[in-house]
């Protein structure tokens, strides 16, 4: 047998009710006007580098020397953290393991804005350990990571070799971070303007 649940409801708990559900009503379908959500700004690309990287040896720019007297470049560096589901990380021109960091503005430089968001797989963004301490370490995200907007700041996206990036997070990625396979980046540099709709 069904239950049936009954309600005795007086005439004016009923004109109440009526009431505060037309109250509801009106002011939710009044303003008409939608939350707009703020489109992200699309900077204008500046420069275009690459990065050849080798994976456990099989093959998937430089600025002068720094205060350390070492060449200031990316060729030879290992992505020294590789994150499983967040991100890959690189830089470390000083030592190779993380600890060091040095830039063409010294050891370190300040943030410089935080316009552009970790919005999606692929966004290129500075590592630092506080306010204002960039040096040349930089991360690459895998995944959206909008708990990074505000802290780190964004100054590129991968435009071309996103499978190589998800081939490094999976083929050598750890949830600690420690890479599993050693992955270098071979060879680095910019790409002339002239050479922008080329492949590489």
């Amino acid at each position: 047998m069904p239950r049936v649940i009954s309600v005795l409801v007086q005439p004016r708990c009923l004109l109440v009710l009526f009431l505060v559900l037309f109250i509801f009503l009106f002011f939710a379908y009044s303003n008409p006007k939608k939350v707009e959500e703020k489109a992200e700004e699309v900077p204008e690309i500046t420069h275009r580098v690459y990065m050849d990287v080798d994976i456990d040896g099989q093959r998937q720019g430089e600025k002068g020397k720094g205060a350390s007297g070492k060449r200031l470049h990316y060729k030879g560096t290992p992505f020294h953290r590789i994150v499983s589901g967040f991100m890959i990380q690189g830089g470390d021109i000083v030592y190779g393991d993380g600890r060091g960091y040095e830039s063409i503005y010294g050891v370190t430089f300040p943030d410089e804005n935080f316009k552009i968001k970790h919005s999606h797989a692929g966004v290129v963004s500075m590592v630092n350990s506080g306010s204002d301490s960039n040096g040349s370490q930089f991360f690459i995200t895998t995944v959206k990571a909008s708990w990074l907007d505000g802290e780190h700041v964004v100054f590129g996206k991968v435009i071309q070799g996103m499978d190589t990036v998800f081939a490094i997070e999976g083929g050598a990625g750890t949830y600690s971070g420690k890479p599993r396979k050693k992955v270098v980046i071979a060879d680095s540099g910019e790409i002339p303007k002239s050479r922008w709709d080329e492949e590489r």
